[in-house]
């Protein structure tokens, strides 16, 4: 398991030990683009899902709030997404970016989740406060740092299956306890910027309340192997 803690916009704190850590995937509201990422995605030798949207379990211990990934070659990237996080007091929801093994990618998308973590923002939102006006919230990604960063994702959550959607799938399937975080899929990335960059952030930004949450991490590559 992975401690993972919040700060809330009226100073308090909430603390969760997370004992359930679920990937969704291919989970666009509109199927008809889901379906046609799919193909495009079979093109590069990714598999399909059997149904969409999916939801893939990744071993709790990734979800982390670190602001290091270490990485094993040069094919990996983030995915900009929100985060639902059950607590004893409610459902939390903050901005995470989901860091891909694109190589194993190839040889089974559950696998390629529990390769590398899920990275989560250290500020998050309770969901009540910004239900009625979640498709408004932009989402964001950016590969690179300082004068080199560049926006690789641009959308709202408008784009994604909301997490009322996907409380409710919990509840079907009695997980919808304290403890379960929930990883929202991605959305698409701009044509013509490389993902597989030395850092990536996420912003989700509220234009109500003019509130930004943020997850940043640099990718560092580990040392070669011996044997």
């Amino acid at each position: 398991m992975s401690t993972l803690r919040f700060t809330l916009p009226d100073g308090s704190a909430e603390t969760v030990e997370v004992t359930r850590l679920l990937n969704a995937g291919y989970a666009g509201r509109e199927q008809s683009e889901v379906q046609a990422h799919i193909a495009e995605l079979a093109e590069l030798g990714v598999p399909g899902p059997t149904t969409t949207p999916a939801l893939y379990p990744v071993s709790p211990y990734l979800a982390s709030q670190a602001t290091e990934v270490d990485v094993q070659h040069g094919r990996t990237s983030g995915e900009a997404e929100w985060a639902l996080v059950i607590t004893d007091s409610g459902v939390l929801l903050t901005v995470a970016c989901d860091h891909t093994d694109r190589a194993l990618e190839v040889h089974g998308v559950a696998w390629s989740k529990n390769a590398s973590p899920d990275v989560l923002g250290t500020r998050a939102w309770r969901l009540d406060d910004v239900r009625d006006h979640l498709d408004e919230i932009t989402l964001r990604g950016y590969v690179g740092s300082g004068d080199s960063r560049q926006l690789i994702q641009d959308s709202t959550l408008g784009a994604l299956l909301t997490p009322d959607y996907w409380l409710d799938v919990l509840a079907e399937r009695d997980l919808a306890t304290p403890g379960t975080v929930l990883i929202s899929g991605t959305v698409a990335m701009l044509p013509g910027v490389d993902q597989f960059a030395d850092s990536w952030s996420v912003e989700m930004h509220d234009p109500t309340t003019g509130d930004t949450l943020e997850a940043a991490y640099r990718v560092v590559p580990m040392p070669a192997p011996i044997g």
